[in-house]
């Protein structure tokens, strides 16, 4: 007979930053709740696939009707600017700054120094290639200031060579310090790093 206590605790432990013994944790939580509160979390993850969906053009993750979220959908932001950031909560940090007024794209992930992980590279090229008709300038890799974040950058400038001649790339100002990630920067520092970026 499968034991389900190992079962859950082995699926958690591939949430990120999860390891065995925080996810036994939670499997014991989950026992000592009440049963409507388990009931109403088995519903909302089973609701949240149905409910959520990704934005087509800049791939974060939302609720809500159409193809678009509503920053894409927004016809008020900067078609000029495209911020890259590696999840939805880098947006998120982003958009609570309030300084940024363009366009996005989530990566999906970064790339360590060994070549493993992923970005989202066929959709970043469709994206650049469609909004350079509608006056897209600049790209701004906005990602952490963290050795992956940086392998990662030089990926996306590999990536979009071919658009070098007549489109600008920008990092984010140093305000952020070395080895932090953005979605944890708080709403000045990523003022000032957006505010400071520079050509790279």
């Amino acid at each position: 007979m499968t034991d389900r206590v190992e079962e859950l605790t082995s699926l958690f432990t591939r949430f990120p930053g999860i390891g065995p013994r925080q996810a036994r944790r939670f499997v014991y939580h989950l026992l000592a709740v009440s049963s409507h509160d388990r009931t109403k979390l088995a519903r909302l993850i089973e609701e949240l696939a149905r409910d959520v969906r990704q934005c087509a053009d800049c791939k974060r993750f939302w609720s809500g009707t159409g193809t678009l979220c509503i920053y894409c959908a927004d016809s008020s932001r900067d078609d000029s600017l495209l911020m890259l950031v590696e999840k939805d909560q880098d947006l998120l940090a982003v958009e609570r700054a309030g300084t940024y007024r363009g366009r996005y794209f989530v990566l999906g992930g970064v790339i360590s120094l060994s070549g493993k992980g992923a970005i989202r590279e066929e959709a970043l090229t469709a994206l650049v290639e469609r909004n350079s008709a509608k006056g897209l300038s600049e790209i701004i890799l906005a990602l952490s200031a963290t050795s992956e974040g940086e392998h990662t950058a030089d990926r996306v400038r590999e990536l979009l060579r071919p658009l070098r001649d007549h489109m600008k790339f920008s990092v984010l100002g140093r305000g952020l310090a070395t080895g932090s990630e953005l979605e944890y920067a708080d709403k000045e520092t990523l003022s000032a790093a957006f505010q400071n970026r520079k050509e790279t």
